[in-house]
């Protein structure tokens, strides 16, 4: 739901609203923070029951994450803790994380800086080719070379990561 002025201040969406109508077997973003003005990366991420983001370590950015909905268990440098609608969790660059969803999914809205803009300069060659590391399903480009999995939404990556 975007702002009634379309400056992209005020209500942006509404989370009780973004599940109604979606599959309960659905995973993957339900909504993003999309405007082009912004400084932080936001999104609302669901993840289906047993479903889980591979461990992975963010090199550059903390994440704060919030639980809206559903539970599971959540890996932070290898130290299990059981999260739940209402966690509100920070996840310091550098570290190693892993989440699994518990039976009823989770909903989570997660919240960062925003990445600069890759810059590929030219050096006479072709131009690099990174679509092996965008998500089909939610459009994020994986920072790691060897990434086999989504960071934002657990997907696996493209054949050829």
């Amino acid at each position: 739901m975007a702002s009634p002025s379309g400056s992209g201040r005020g209500v942006l969406a509404r989370l009780a609203e973004l599940s109604i109508g979606v599959s309960e077997e659905r995973g993957g973003a339900l909504w993003r923070l999309a405007e082009s003005t912004r400084q932080l990366d936001a999104n609302v991420v669901r993840l289906p029951a047993d479903a889980g983001v591979a461990e992975h370590i963010e090199p550059d950015l903390d994440v704060l994450l919030y639980v809206t909905g559903g539970g599971g268990v959540l890996h932070v440098d290898g130290e299990p803790q059981s999260i739940a609608a209402g966690s509100v969790v920070w996840l310091p660059h550098g570290s190693r994380r892993a989440l699994r969803a518990g039976p009823e999914g989770l909903v989570q809205l997660s919240v960062h800086r925003r990445r600069p803009g890759l810059a590929i300069q030219s050096t006479g060659g072709e131009p690099a080719c990174l679509l092996d590391r965008v998500c089909m399903d939610c459009g994020r480009l994986a920072t790691e070379s060897d990434a086999r999995y989504c960071a934002r939404c657990g997907k696996p990556l493209p054949l050829g990561s």
